[in-house]
């Protein structure tokens, strides 16, 4: 039985692209890379993406964190970014390279993606999907089914092991056809046409743009730490504040022992500084403006001073 390795961004494309696969009795491995910038959820719970998996009727699922080779990319893309932080066309030539890599570790026979013509302006048009071919090395093991009749022939489709008949001819950005095939399917859960990428975010893709441009430390710690809280940069400081409880705790959980983290010592945001010395003038000072309690507590006179958080009860 012929096996593909399926690029699975659990957006509908990507379920489609499976079923498309598995309706002509091809094994499809699905293989979900991660990053805190897209399905880090996931690092901690990777149960909705076996279900997902299961469900859809794939024959093995696999997550891989590719963050560590992700960041030099994400650093000095060779084509770019998108609207914020996105490097769209280098993004999809490595986890191409990477899916090249799992697919002669699992002797799989090609790669699948979910790729349309037209539907994404910097990576999914054709001559950005040409270019993420041959750079990538995938060149002619890519097989993107659900547009694949706009497309030469694969060496799948040659070889005899894809019915290039059965596969699709779609284009642009509508989802009409997608929909209806996943009626055809049987696909209740039809995922948001959104992207999944925080560097697409305005706010998020913004500050990972400051980061990168001023030469702060940009590791895997603050990178996940880029998708959380308030940033507060300076000329020679960087420090991060929480906006609520839940995400006071996971900030603390997140960088303890790595950085210490400051509150004051009625209910206020976590500081953690990430760039530069502590000074405990400028950290009270933030501190006291996102907390409504301290604001009131300094109004009548009562002493507020910046307290250093040993452990989570402590918050």
């Amino acid at each position: 039985m012929p096996t593909t390795i399926l690029l699975f961004s659990e957006g509908l494309d990507s379920y489609l692209a499976g079923k498309l696969m598995k309706r002509q009795g091809i094994k499809v491995m699905a293989v979900r890379f991660i990053t805190p910038f897209f399905g880090w959820s996931l690092k901690q719970n990777p149960a909705p993406f076996y279900d997902k998996v299961a469900e859809l009727g794939f024959d093995k699922g696999e997550i891989i964190d590719i963050t560590d080779e992700y960041l030099p990319i994400l650093n000095c893309p060779s084509y770019g970014y998108g609207s914020y932080a996105n490097p769209c066309i280098d993004c999809k030539m490595f986890m191409l390279h990477k899916a090249l890599e799992i697919m002669k570790k699992e002797h799989a026979d090609f790669i699948t993606t979910g790729e349309v013509v037209g539907q994404r302006p910097m990576s999914q048009n054709t001559q950005a999907m040409d270019l993420i071919r041959r750079k990538s090395g995938a060149e002619d093991v890519l097989l993107r089914p659900l547009c694949a009749k706009l497309l030469p022939p694969t060496l799948p489709e040659r070889k005899g092991l894809v019915n290039r008949e059965e596969l699709l001819a779609i284009s642009g950005r509508r989802r009409e056809e997608q929909l209806s095939l996943a009626r055809e399917f049987g696909i209740k859960d039809i995922p948001s046409p959104a992207g999944g990428c925080l560097l697409t975010d305005p706010a998020i893709g913004t500050r990972v743009l400051k980061v990168l441009r001023e030469n702060r430390p940009l590791t895997p710690l603050t990178a996940q730490l880029l998708t959380l809280g308030r940033h507060i940069f300076e000329e020679d400081h960087w420090i991060v504040l929480g906006r609520n409880r839940e995400e006071n705790l996971k900030i603390f959980n997140l960088v303890h022992p790595h950085y210490p983290a400051y509150s004051l010592n009625i209910p206020s945001p976590l500081a953690v500084i990430v760039e530069g010395e502590k000074d405990e003038g400028t950290l009270k000072e933030y501190l006291i403006k996102y907390s409504k309690k301290a604001r009131e507590a300094t109004a009548r006179g009562e002493k507020v001073k910046v307290v250093e958080i040993k452990n989570q009860n402590e918050i």
